[in-house]
Order: C-alpha cells, then sequence, then structure tokens
C-alpha cells in the first residue's frame, strides 16, 4: 500500500450541456468527427454535474474507471484515446522539465459520480468525458486551453468537447482528416445571458432502447433527409442560433431551438429501421409548451429533445410563473419541486385549456422534474472521491 503523499490527485465538476442545434452522425467514427457543426447551453452544475478524481501512483499497476460505485470497462477505443493523448501531453511537461514527476508512467485511478440518471438522454457521456479529461489534464498540470483539451474530450464522447465551456457553446466540425481542427468554442459565457432557465421532464430514467453511437450511424447510412440536414439546414441554423444569442433574443432562439429538435427526430424516423426516443410523454411536453405560448400569445418557452424521451424546456428568467408555473399546477407531486427552486415557483392559478390529454400523459410519464438554468464550465475542487 502506497503511503498518502505517494498518491498524486486532481477532481473537478464539470456540466452536462444540451445542444439547440443537435450534433448527429459521424463522418470518421474512429475520431468522433461529426457531420455537422453543433451548439448547446451548458447548465449550471450546481443541479446536473459529474464529479471526477483523477489519481495516479506508482501503486498502481493498472488503469481504472468507477462510475457511480460500479467498475467500468476502459479497454474501448474512445477511453483509450483520450488517456494516450493525455499522457502524451505529460510527457512533453517532463521533457521540458526534467525534475518533473512521471506522472505519465503512472497507473491512473479515476472514480467518478453523476448526480442525475445515466444513460438516459441526459447527456450523461458529454459530463462524464469533459470531467475525465478535465481532472486528467489538472493532475498532469497540462498547460491547455478548453478548446485545445475539447479535441481530446471529443474522442471520448462528441458533445463532451462542449462541457469544458460554459455559457452557450459550440462546436465547430472541421475539415481536417486528422481532427485537429474538430474542437468547441465559445459563443458566450453565462454572464452575457444569465437569465436563460432550463426545466427537464424526466420522461424515463431507464437506459435507452438504442444508443447514440448505433442510432446517428444507422441514420447517416439510411436517412433521406439526413443530407439536407447537414448541407443545408444546420449551416444555415448555426449562423442564425449565434446571432439569437448575442443578441439575447429569445424568439429566435426558441424558433430554431424546436425547429431544430424536430429536423433531428424526423431523420431518426426517417431512419432504416426507424428510431424512436420520443414518447407519448414527449409529445405531450411538446403540446403543452405550444399551448403556454399560445395563451400568453408570444413564444415564451422551447422544448428540444437529445436521444432520449426528455423533454428540456427553455425560457427566460421573466417567464417562469407562467412557463415552470404551469407544469408545477400539472405535475406539482412530482420528485424535484420539493427542491429550493422548485420551491420557489408558484403554481400556475390558470392553465391552457383543451390539455386534459397531454396533462394526463405528463402526469403518468414524467418521473420528476428538474429546474436549472446557464452555467459555467468545469471547477477544480479539492472534493476528492478516492
Amino acid at each position: 500500500m502506497a503511503e498518502q503523499q505517494d498518491i498524486h490527485r486532481a477532481s473537478t465538476f464539470a456540466p452536462v450541456n444540451i445542444a439547440v442545434i443537435k450534433y448527429w452522425g459521424k463522418r470518421d467514427t474512429k475520431l468522433n468527427l461529426p457531420t455537422n457543426s453543433s451548439l448547446s447551453v451548458t447548465l449550471s452544475q450546481d443541479d446536473l454535474r459529474t464529479h471526477t478524481t483523477a489519481s495516479c501512483s506508482l501503486s498502481f499497476t493498472k488503469d481504472t474507471l468507477t462510475l457511480n460505485g460500479e467498475d467500468q470497462d476502459i479497454s474501448g477505443a474512445r477511453t483509450q484515446a483520450c488517456f494516450k493523448e493525455l499522457r502524451k501531453l505529460r510527457r512533453s511537461v517532463e521533457a521540458e522539465d526534467t525534475s518533473a514527476a512521471k506522472l505519465s508512467a503512472m497507473g491512473l485511478r479515476i472514480v467518478s459520480e453523476n448526480n442525475f440518471p445515466t444513460a438516459a438522454g441526459l447527456a450523461s457521456s458529454a459530463a462524464g468525458f469533459a470531467a475525465l479529461v478535465r481532472s486528467i489534464a489538472n493532475l498532469y498540470a497540462l498547460p491547455s486551453t478548453p478548446t485545445e483539451l475539447s479535441r481530446i474530450a471529443r474522442q471520448g464522447s462528441g458533445s463532451a468537447c462542449r462541457s469544458l465551456f460554459g455559457g452557450y457553446a459550440g462546436w465547430h466540425q472541421g475539415s481536417q482528416n486528422d481532427g485537429s481542427d474538430s474542437v468547441a468554442y465559445e459563443v458566450a459565457p453565462a454572464s452575457h445571458w444569465p437569465d436563460m432557465r432550463a426545466l427537464i421532464l424526466v420522461a424515463s430514467a431507464e437506459k435507452k432502447g438504442v444508443s447514440s453511437t448505433a442510432g446517428m450511424q444507422q441514420t447517416v447510412a439510411t436517412s433521406a433527409l439526413f443530407q439536407r440536414r447537414v448541407e443545408v439546414i444546420v449551416p444555415e441554423r448555426m449562423a442564425a442560433m449565434e446571432k439569437a444569442v448575442k443578441e439575447k433574443d429569445f424568439a429566435a432562439f426558441a424558433q430554431l431551438t424546436t425547429r431544430d429538435s424536430n429536423s433531428f427526430h424526423a431523420c431518426c424516423a426517417d431512419t432504416d429501421p426507424p428510431i424512436f426516443y420520443m414518447n407519448d410523454t414527449s409529445r405531450a411536453a411538446v403540446r403543452m409548451c405550444e399551448a403556454i405560448n399560445a395563451q400568453a400569445g408570444s413564444t415564451i418557452c422551447a422544448y428540444t429533445f437529445d436521444a432520449g424521451p426528455n423533454a428540456v424546456i427553455y425560457y427566460l428568467a421573466a417567464n417562469e410563473a407562467t412557463v415552470a408555473g404551469t407544469f408545477k399546477a400539472l405535475l406539482g407531486t412530482k420528485t424535484g419541486w420539493e427542491s429550493e427552486k422548485g420551491k420557489a415557483v408558484e403554481a400556475a392559478q390558470e392553465v391552457p385549456q383543451g390539455m386534459e390529454v397531454a396533462a394526463e400523459l405528463l402526469d403518468k410519464g414524467v418521473s420528476r422534474i428538474i429546474l436549472t438554468g446557464v452555467g459555467d464550465g468545469p471547477r477544480r475542487t479539492d472534493e476528492h472521491l478516492c
């Protein structure tokens, strides 16, 4: 057993990000190079985060990874690619400073915990690989920027590259075959548009029937809608979404968000065989958002769905009483409202009329709610898990 001082540690919290312009499809599966660029909102780590501790020691005979108390298989190419790239950078540090400890030659022990359901469409792999890469980079004292590290995180999970940034982050698809220009970048920090809020309706905490990795390649191979999406629709929407964020134009943000979610899921349905990530609960959430906007007489909320049935509903803080308040009136007994943020929301006195079926489906299908908002990027912490 090694003495305490022989174990080197670094820990980080990393956030979830939810794309508003979706990433779907790869032009290179080995390097995780996307067929199109994407843009996301980073959510607050106070509500959704991965906590990871990276340790290394001469006493560790092999690399290990534990997630939520369970040992994980790390023999796959994705995790190994991240380890290889990070060790390469550490060896460069050791070559320049011969007095530096040879951390790159030591076994790694990674311990990670999520405070949200894993593999249920809540971007767990994005937060997980962002936390893994950031914690090891801190452990190795690498002089790397978030953009540089995003190239590595991308190889573990494509969306993870965006979780290395707070606020509003883009991921450039790139054109180089080696992936050197397929990196994430900051569109705007959280402080630029801090009143963005998100209400997540967790429609299922079960593992997805079709993984994102398998699903997207089926779509690339078989969907006739997909080519127009990546060649025409997404490039136009990326430019429009960056403009909407920079100008804090919620109406434009909302329209682009809902249309891109619908486009993504239409491509999934156009896949052979078809892929259905949304369910009756998801569709009820769509109808309720439409009804809220119609009752308000303007667009005050926007829905989006990743590769799962959970609805992420964006709105501004000024409209929380109407948007979140409506859902509290309908789902006030669900887990999540007892949180500090949940208690602060007053249930709406009036809910949209003629939505009884949607309300019934939501009450039956939503297991919990999460109230959150735009947040910052990874945070270093002294709270070690091992």
